[in-house]
């Protein structure tokens, strides 16, 4: 008996080591196969680029420019927006042109101003690698493929959730988590700002696509849903982000325009001052808010509650 048990520990220990590749140990599920995946530049046709160099972690999963860059030094078109709290939101895309994560997550990959690679040549190098060749069939039992690999990068998006924020603690009893000023940006918020006509929910948005003056056919000349649906209605319209994390993803807007969230605010307060010779704007925002000074830093001071604590401590 002695000896088949270190006949066992031998086979095991062979197993363990047969896990270990050029690059360590192997994930030890979908989601952190996934994670990987999203920080691998063997997407991009250059390998300069990952999923992870515009949707950068401690940014809550989005950038710090106004228009990201994508392979050869490419421009992107509009600016990255956070891939955190996707979960049971649809549809995805600033012009929301794809109604599930996996068309999310395929979507920047194959775009020639962003990674420009086929999916199934994303495959092809995986294969190509002994370490993704084992992580692969250790987790799904088969090679890399353009199905699990888009699979495995959904479970790693799906589990970015954040739910510990300071407004957070407010709303489950304690009333000292946010401040006096952020109390009364709440009520800003909901009523005179008019913030909750759009984002409203979990994670303050409607999933909405609004029209919010910034089109002009000129200097503000992006269409937005437009260009999927060329339906003249949706003529500068984009989807309502959500609001969690919302004080470190700038800059702001489709075409990162706004640096900070006071200039957001000051937009909203008065869009007309901003574009006066806005094309198509919903009804919602013809009329200035004539927020105060003080009103405006109070609905700011509510927006800096909607930060998850693990970002808290970001300068």
């Amino acid at each position: 008996m002695k000896r088949l048990f270190n006949i066992l520990v031998v086979v095991l220990l062979l197993l363990i080591q047969s896990c270990k590749t050029e690059n360590g140990k192997l994930p030890i599920d979908e989601v952190e196969l996934g994670a990987q995946l999203f920080s691998e530049t063997l997407f991009s046709r250059d390998n300069t680029i990952s999923c992870a160099s515009c949707h950068q972690p401690n940014l809550a999963f989005a950038d710090s420019l106004a228009l990201s860059k994508g392979v050869r030094n490419q421009i992107t078109l509009r600016n990255t927006p956070t891939v955190m709290n996707l979960l049971n939101h649809t549809p995805f895309f600033l012009d929301g042109r794809s109604e599930t994560l996996e068309e999310q997550a395929l979507g920047p990959i194959e775009s020639r101003v962003e990674m420009d690679m086929p999916i199934s040549e994303v495959a092809n190098r995986l294969n190509s690698s002994l370490y993704y060749r084992n992580a692969f069939q250790f987790i799904y039992h088969e090679r890399p493929s353009p199905e699990n690999i888009v699979k495995a990068i959904v479970a790693f998006e799906s589990q970015l959730e954040t739910s510990d924020t300071p407004f957070d603690a407010y709303m489950k009893g304690d009333t000292s988590a946010i401040s006096a000023s952020a109390k009364r940006g709440q009520m800003l918020f909901n009523l005179k700002g008019r913030c909750f006509d759009c984002h409203f929910g979990p994670d303050f948005t409607g999933d909405d696509l609004k029209n919010i003056g910034l089109f002009d056919g000129q200097t503000w000349n992006d269409s937005g849903r437009f260009l999927i649906t060329r339906n003249s209605s949706d003529l500068g319209k984009f989807k309502t982000p959500g609001l969690r994390n919302i004080a470190i993803t700038g800059p702001y807007m489709h075409n990162g325009r706004f640096k900070t969230l006071m200039d957001v605010i000051n937009y909203y307060n008065n869009p007309s001052e901003v574009v006066p010779l806005h094309q198509n704007r919903d009804a919602l925002f013809n009329r200035p808010l004539g927020l105060s000074e003080t009103e405006k830093n109070d609905l700011l001071a509510f927006l800096n509650t909607l930060t998850d604590r693990r970002f808290s401590a970001r300068p």
